[in-house]
């Protein structure tokens, strides 16, 4: 990468980025269509993404109408406006759990989605300045990252939540996000301790390039295919805690629709009412193995290798 600022090597470094960009989609595409399980684990998630998004026009009924409890499949009731079919049934308070399903997409992916960006940001700026200065500063930060390691991520998260005092998606993204810094600091971390000390780096700090724009110029973007892996690997993980806390009433509120939340209701009922459960939790799994394929792909693309990505 070159560090001149001169006109010709300025544009000669755009066109370079262009081409590296357009090569990286090709192996991305490439891989994809080599590897069908990755292929599959996209389309997956992009389906899941468009249901949440246009979840009002896909939900068949309103999440939060009471229709009487009914076993699947096949099960319709009367309603003021005709008849309402619950293709999954419906839940211990008559809700249909085919529509709660879709709307608890939204919050699922939502909360998923913005935790892993706010441990994103944060874990990277944290490990960029560990990494690049070193000395007192990288000893002090990585303490931090230390302790809060030694703590289980869901026990981290629950304790985040009982100290907040209170339940909302708010709190879970700050408390899920707070807890997965530490993942993406380590990360960042050994990446720039590899990279501080190229011919690039060093040319740039002789040229008396600023460190700041070191970082995000210079050795950022060549950290960014392990953090993608990461980011992809982290969304299902991210999942996961938000319908643990839900499911210990650690989560949203008791009336927001989530897959966690719809697995606790239905535990009570589990000898009873199977579906209850059953079908909310095979949303998760879905989406959970659907994301661990793509980043799989990512990996394989990216040409990753195995253990350089930290995954807890």
């Amino acid at each position: 990468m070159s560090t001149s600022q001169s006109p010709i090597d300025a544009k000669a470094d755009e066109i370079d980025d262009v081409e590296e960009h357009l090569t990286l989609r090709k192996r991305l595409w490439g891989t994809l269509k080599r590897d069908k399980k990755s292929m599959l684990g996209a389309i997956v998630i992009l389906s899941f993404l468009l249901v949440a998004i246009f979840a009002p026009y896909v939900a068949p009924v309103d999440p939060e109408q009471e229709y009487g409890i009914m076993e699947p499949p096949n099960t319709h009731s009367e309603t003021a406006d005709g008849e309402a079919y619950h293709l999954l049934g419906t839940d211990s308070y008559g809700y249909d759990i085919f529509s709660r399903i879709i709307f608890g997409a939204r919050i699922s992916l939502l909360v998923a989605l913005v935790t892993v960006l706010f441990a994103f940001t944060t874990g990277t700026a944290i490990g960029l300045a560990a990494g690049y200065y070193g000395g007192w500063i990288d000893s002090l930060l990585m303490r931090y990252v230390d302790f809060q390691w030694a703590f289980p991520t869901l026990i981290l998260a629950a304790g985040i939540i009982a100290v907040s005092g209170s339940l909302g998606v708010i709190n879970v993204i700050i408390a899920v996000g707070v807890a997965f810094i530490d993942d993406f600091a380590r990360l960042v971390r050994s990446e720039v301790l590899s990279l501080r000390e190229k011919e690039y780096v060093v040319a740039a700090r002789a040229i008396g390039m600023s460190d700041r724009r070191i970082m995000i110029k210079e050795i950022l973007p060549n950290a960014v295919a392990s953090l993608i892996v990461q980011v992809t690997l982290m969304i299902p993980i991210a999942i996961l805690a938000e319908a643990s806390l839900s499911f210990l009433g650690l989560g949203v509120r008791p009336t927001t629709p989530t897959w966690g939340l719809m697995l606790n209701e239905g535990r009570q009922f589990i000898t009873q009412a199977w579906w209850l459960s059953i079908f909310p939790g095979f949303a998760i799994m879905i989406v959970v193995l659907a994301f661990n394929a793509f980043g799989d792909g990512l990996r394989d693309a990216f040409d990753v290798k195995e253990g350089e990505v930290l995954d807890r």
